[in-house]
């Protein structure tokens, strides 16, 4: 039995007693504390989902188990005690065999990186376990929604997952036949009815109870074994002992926090009396993050959860009471279940809007009083409790409970009408009446797990007529808006309006004036957007005249309302998405053997070397170990973007708990200059800080915890200066990195400016940055060694980068410093020069007290010190032809390179060089401007610059079709290269294949028709409009600094015949280890299986380049071939002695003949000669994307209706990894482009902070979800064309995809361009980048809400 008042946990089976004094902790610091780190820290607020695990406890007013995810980042450890935590390390492994939800995301191919994979893999196993029946796949979307993926583009993930919707024992993912195309179908296949085994989603004949699956797993060394989850511990069941323990009132003091859990009501209502400031919580949603983030001290928590009063929920007197406990989870189950609400209007309002509410672990753990009490300006549900009529019951000690009515509860920012005494008891939210509609809104940056812009609730009662007049009138109505202003406001003049009134034409004109002055957001409110905003409060309101009439008239008679406004009903029509399907398809190897002949692995969709490791927590990043001592450090950044350092006193600090020290400027071995390209950057800032989040010194201590509250505690006195804050102010300043900003000339486009026969055009185009968010941030582990010995354990992508700061900055040679990288949870670029500050920051300390020190940046330090996309802004003058010819263009490019050059030079250099993307245009003189701000140094990022160059010459052709009258398809092909052709750097195109790729993805998406079916559509529907694209790439491939272009590999060959393979590229997801080892294999002749790549070392291969510039399988993949040669020639003499022997017996020949069997491997990319000269790139990769998309009017919110991709990828090494890059490519640049906004402290952002990063965290920077790709995602890979400059005829495939996801910013734009067509409005508008639900609202403006908005708008940017 349980002592008293002992705090038991069980964890993967196992019983933990959870340590005293931690009311602070979170699950996650306490899973990872104990060796689970499979579990992983992306955020720390519950936005990305890759802390995912299942919380399993049983609910003592039903007696059954309830199994949720939730984010483990977020949930109080103690709130936990009692309950049974299933990680992912619990549920399968590669020595007791995978669990089938693991193994069908592995050979799916839904694992890259992997860093995200744990949670998806828990996300998806909670469902499983806590369904009665098979999910349908519109659940396993929702149950996936709270987990980010930023590599996959989510396809893959779904289709593996798909499985267990339907009851078909064959794979969901099929093979297709037909014309030797090789390719994989998902989507649109219906479950049988069937029962279904919960953990395999196959058809169960046996009667297996939950418990017991059954499943093959595939183990590592790639043979097959036959794993029986038919024995009881196979499925972790629910600890009997927790079946009867029951929980306890615990009070339990700490060093920062005390942690109360009252089990009945009248203990709750003492704590308060006695601790009127406690928190209460129940998920730690709200809390939580507060106490992370806003560093908010809660020294009384007080857990909400076991409390029988606050977890009620029942039907009284036809009003729904919810206890204040109530997870909102629940709260949508009663609502779907329960006879007197479902179906009523009420219950389906509340159900869309949580549909929409966070991720479904937040849903899961939130509760509605913590919803509610936090009383946010932007809360989802409390416009809906308000205009629902609601009443909020609250008690405390000594009282009857007081009742205050929803409407007037909220008093301001944060603020309600409770004492701090009283406790939120119940929720009393009145049923529907007949002929009573509610209705919920929300705008978000996107639709899944976003916060909103502005939302609403809305309710109307009508009466019927009194007279002979048939028109119904207005019986009672309440409308209530969030964010709009600092807490949820009531429309009331409107309301009073209406009541009495009929639903007409007039009486909607009069309501949408009256309210448009009656809710109306300030100039320069908190949160910006204001155009947009306050267009959204009559949008609403249109919406809901449009649907309440609707259903008034289904009801009651179409005479029961007035003539209804055109376009009520596409104004009505709620947002539908159906699940999400796809095909890839790709040709059979170029020699035409049959497809997984592990003999001959190059050109096999083999599954990613590891997958399996991956989806089971096994696979280990640089924060995952850390030995014995290690310190934890904590960096202290500059508050300003532009100061002087007047003084820094870490007196306060030094003397905390577990400090070690504090290290600045002044303690620096070595060198302090740093920096990527030039040394113009410091390790810690000396006398002058010029940007927020700038490195001023690290402080040290045992424990993370330490080590920021101490940080904090760090004073810095500084003297503010001027700072530049965006490109615009750079230009005004004239504030560039002189000699950086390079030229390309071609012809005389002056000449044909001044010759008089073209038309010209000049203009401006605007183009935003964008954050990586790769999943794993940044990190690195610094561990001393004997004498000056330093090893580091690093997330990069440039190993011989740490290696040679590292050692510079402690004044040691090279020679001693080696840096590993395993894997990297994501980097596109940010982990090439921008993590190599981490390592030099945390090696200070390492190398001076003697001890490992590890530095892991929170999510929000991160984003605003290690660099984005850059932004980017060119102004042009064009001169073409009236048929739409181009002829000249003269443009200027400007970049924001922030407050040091790294690598925005090169950058500069890839925009010129791809500013023709396709196109011939006789005459260009191109201009950079690499511009010097107040802004940490922004870096390389997927594209490297070639994206924005290509999105300017897109923008430009768009604007000449529209002058020219013709269709962008028609200016596209009239300008296209033809093969031969230079390029306007000198460049000849051989082997071009942009018209291969056009004309197949033209025929493949059957454009002609669908443009013609979006013309119908669009004549048929007011406020919802389509728009179609099509845009090809070029993308050339090298560094374009020439001595980059080189690599090394390094191959042993051990007599047991197995190969260990080392090179200098990392793997960060994009599967080069596994495409390097397929060619290791093919070329030795012996099985995948046989090779093994352990890690990417500075010992191993020295001077290795950079894991970037999509050249990384070109050249080490070479370099391995190099290598293998050279070991297959040692060999040969033996394989000819020994005919039919196995390799290994040839091998141990060799051994025993004194051969070597180890061999270094080096390539170098011919011919190339970098930026200036007539050869920068190896070669060109070429492809073309047709999207469809549809726009709302009224809210601008957009979907993305069908995609169709092909791409050039010569003969593919792996067929199945380069799908999955070429999706992941489009999905990540569709965020670019359309859904990612950074908001920075700057003129047009002056409500944040000057040179503050606003979106700094999932939170309030959004990326996309599965819920934002293509519905219908088709990815064909071109046939049939192979590439004879690089290794096995195949081509890069990492960023080239990449602008292929701007057919979705054009089909938005043609959408917009439809919407003004309705209006009449002019044609001539600029849509920059990115097309936020913001500037599609603004830009297709409509006259039916009465709102007014400029046609030439330009909605504000960070530029």
């Amino acid at each position: 039995m349980a002592k008293a008042h002992e705090l038991v946990v069980y964890v993967n089976g196992k019983r933990h007693h959870l340590p005293s004094g931690a009311a602070d902790w979170t699950l996650l610091q306490y899973l990872r504390h104990v060796g689970l780190s499979g579990t992983k820290l992306g955020c720390g607020e519950g936005g990305c989902g890759a802390c995912t695990v299942m919380v399993s406890r049983r609910n003592v007013q039903t007696g059954k188990i309830e199994h949720r995810a939730v984010n483990a980042c977020l949930c109080a450890l103690y709130s936990v005690e009692n309950c049974h935590v299933i990680t992912v390390e619990g549920i399968g492994n590669l020595r007791r065999g995978l669990h089938p939800v693991q193994e069908k995301l592995a050979h799916a191919h839904g694992s890259q990186c992997g860093f995200c994979t744990p949670g998806f893999v828990m996300s998806m196993y909670a469902l499983l376990r806590s369904k009665h029946e098979p999910p349908t796949e519109e659940e396993i979307e929702e149950a996936l929604a709270g987990n980010l993926c930023r590599c996959t583009g989510y396809r893959p993930i779904l289709d593996a997952f798909r499985v267990f919707a339907k009851a078909d024992t064959q794979a969901y993912a099929q093979e297709l036949g037909g014309n030797g195309v090789q390719g994989v179908t998902s989507g649109g296949i219906e479950s049988g009815g069937k029962k279904i085994c919960p953990g395999t989603g196959l058809p169960c004949e046996n009667g297996c109870s939950r418990q017991k699956v059954c499943s093959r797993s595939e183990a590592h060394d790639g043979k097959k074994q036959n794993v029986d989850h038919n024995n009881d511990d196979a499925e972790l069941i629910f600890p009997p002992e927790l079946m009867t323990r029951t929980p306890e009132a615990l009070h339990l003091p700490g060093k920062t926090c005390t942690w109360h859990r009252p089990t009945d009501l009248t203990s709750l209502l003492d704590t308060k009396q006695q601790a009127p400031n406690a928190k209460i919580i129940v998920g730690n949603t709200e809390v939580g993050i507060e106490m992370k983030f806003k560093h908010a001290g809660y020294p009384q928590l007080v857990d909400g959860s076991a409390i029988p009063e606050l977890n009620e929920i029942h039907v009284v007197e036809e009003s729904l009471v919810v206890g204040s406990s109530v997870t909102l989870s629940t709260l949508v189950d009663y609502l779907r279940s329960n006879t007197q609400c479902k179906g009523t209007d009420m219950a389906v309002a509340f159900l869309r809007q949580l549909k929409w509410f966070a991720g479904l672990q937040i849903r899961n753990a939130a509760a509605i009083g913590g919803n509610i009490c936090t009383a946010s300006p932007i809360s989802d549900l409390n416009p809906l409790l308000i205009s629902c009529n609601a009443t909020f019951e609250v008690q405390s000690k000594g009282n009857t409970s007081r009742f205050i009515q929803a409407n007037a509860f909220f008093l301001g920012y944060r603020k309600t009408a409770m004492q701090p005494e009283e406790v939120l008891v119940r929720v009393h939210i009145p049923l529907s009446k007949p002929f009573e509609y509610v209705q919920e809104f929300k705008q978000a940056h996107r639709r899944d797990d976003d916060i909103a812009i502005v939302n609403a609730g809305m309710r109307v009662r009508f009466k019927p007529p009194e007279g002979a007049d048939p028109l119904w009138l207005v019986e009672d109505v309440a409308i209530a808006y969030g964010g709009v202003a600092p807490c949820t406001v009531i429309a009331r003049d409107t309301a009073a309006f209406l009541v009495g009134k009929p639903w007409t034409q007039d009486t909607l004109r009069i309501a949408l004036d009256i309210a448009s002055q009656e809710i109306k957001v300030g100039k320069e409110a908190p949160g910006g957007m204001v155009e947009f905003r306050n267009s959204l409060v009559t949008s609403f309101l249109f919406k809901f005249f449009a649907c309440s009439g609707l259903k008034l008239s289904s009801d009651a008679g179409e005479q029961a309302v007035g003539e209804m406004p055109a376009g009520a009903r596409s104004a009505a029509k709620p947002y539908e998405r159906p699940p999400s399907k796809g095909l890839q398809y790709w040709g059979p190897p170029a020699d035409g053997r049959k497809l997984c002949d592990e003999r001959i692995p190059v050109g096999e969709p083999v599954m990613h070397m590891a997958a399996e490791l991956q989806v089971t927590g096994e696979a280990q990043y640089s924060d995952d170990c850390w030995p014995a001592g290690t310190l934890v450090g904590a960096l202290v950044a500059s508050k300003y973007p532009h100061a002087k350092i007047v003084s820094i006193d870490p007196s306060n600090a030094i003397v905390m708990e577990g400090v070690h020290g504090f290290f600045s400027a002044r303690d620096v071995p070595g060198s302090n200059a740093i920096g990527a390209v030039a040394l113009d950057e410091e390790c810690f800032a000396t006398d002058e800080v010029t940007a927020v989040g700038q490195p001023i010194g690290i402080l040290v201590a045992e424990t993370e915890q330490q080590a920021r509250a101490a940080a904090l505690k760090v004073h810095v006195e500084y003297e503010e200066l001027h700072p530049i804050l965006s490109i615009k102010d750079a230009i005004a300043a004239n504030s560039e990195y002189e000699g950086e900003g390079h030229s390309i000339v071609k012809g005389d486009a002056r000449s044909a400016f001044d010759s008089g026969e073209y038309l010209i055009m000049e203009g401006e185009c605007r183009i935003g940055g964008q954050e990586h968010f790769y999943l794993e941030p940044q990190n690195t582990l610094v561990v001393p060694g004997e004498g000056s010995e330093i090893s580091m354990f690093s997330s990069t992508q440039a190993p011989m980068k740490h290696q040679k700061m590292v050692a510079s900055v402690l004044g040691v040679s090279a020679n001693k410093v080696v840096c590993r990288t395993k894997r990297i949870g994501g980097g596109f670029g940010g982990k090439e020069t921008r993590s190599f500050y981490v390592a030099c920051a945390a090696a200070v300390p390492a190398y001076l007290l003697k001890r490992p020190v590890r530095l892991c940046l929170d999510r929000d330090e991160d984003m605003q010190t290690s660099g984005h996309r850059h932004a980017f802004l060119c102004r042009y003058k064009l001169a073409y032809t009236a048929q739409g010819k181009l002829v000249a263009i003269d443009a200027h490019l400007y970049n924001n390179a922030g407050n040091s050059l790294d690598l925005s030079t090169s950058i500069m250099d890839r925009a010129l060089l791809h500013l023709d993307n396709v196109y011939n245009i006789p005459h260009m003189t191109c201009k950079g401007h690499v511009c010097k701000t107040n802004q940490m140094s922004n870096t390389a990022f997927r594209g490297f610059g070639g994206p924005q160059g290509m999105l300017v010459m897109e923008m430009i052709l768009e604007k000449v079709a529209a002058s020219v009258g013709k269709s962008a398809v028609e200016v596209r092909e009239m300008n296209f290269y033809k093969v031969g052709e230079k390029t306007h750097y000198g460049q000849a195109l051989e082997n071009a294949r942009h018209l291969d790729c056009w004309t197949q993805v033209i025929e493949n998406s059957e454009y002609h028709c669908r443009r013609l079916a979006v013309d119908e559509f669009n004549r048929a529907s007011k406020l919802r409009k389509r728009g179609i694209s099509v845009v090809p790439t070029k993308f050339g491939i090298s560094f374009t600094t020439k001595f980059l272009n080189q690599a090394g590999a390094l191959v042993h060959i051990y007599t047991d015949g197995t190969v260990l393979l080392t090179h200098g590229g990392v793997e960060m997801g994009q599967g080069l280890h596994t495409k390097v080892a397929q060619i290791t294999a093919a070329t030795l002749g012996i099985p995948l299986s046989s090779v093994y790549v352990a890690e990417t070392a500075t010992d191993k291969v020295p001077n290795a380049s950079p894991t970037a510039a999509s050249a990384s399988s070109d050249m080490y993949g070479a370099a391995a071939l190099d290598a293998c040669q050279q070991l297959v020639a040692r060999l040969k003499p033996y394989m000819d002695k020994l005919p039919g022997k196995t390799f290994k017996e040839v091998v141990n020949a060799a051994y025993l003949d004194r051969v070597d069997l180890s061999a270094h491997g080096f390539y170098k990319t011919p011919d190339v000669e970098g930026f200036g000269s007539c050869r920068p790139f190896n070669y060109f990769c070429f492809g073309a994307s047709v999207s469809e998309v549809e726009i709302d009017r009224l809210t601008g919110d957009f979907q993305v209706l069908r995609t169709d991709i092909v791409m050039d990828a010569g003969n593919p090494l792996n067929p199945a990894i380069d799908v999955g890059q070429v999706e992941g490519a489009f999905v990540q640049g569709m965020g670019w482009c359309c859904i990612e906004e950074l908001v920075w402290g700057d003129s047009e952002h002056k409500w944040v902070k000057p040179g503050q990063l606003h979106t700094r965290g999932p939170g309030t920077y959004k990326i996309p979800t599965a819920n934002d790709i293509p519905i219908d995602f088709r990815v064909s890979l071109l046939t049939g064309k192979p590439n004879n400059r690089a290794v096995a005829s195949s081509k890069a495939v990492g960023e080239p995809p990449f602008f292929l996801s701007t057919s979705v910013f054009f089909a938005i734009q043609d959408a917009i361009r439809a919407a003004r067509v309705e209006d009449s409005n002019s044609l001539d508008f600029t849509l920059d980048s990115p097309a936020t639900p913001e500037r599609i609202r603004l830009l297709s403006a409509d006259k039916l809400t009465g709102w007014q908005i400029a046609e030439d708008i330009r909605p504000n940017g960070s530029w």
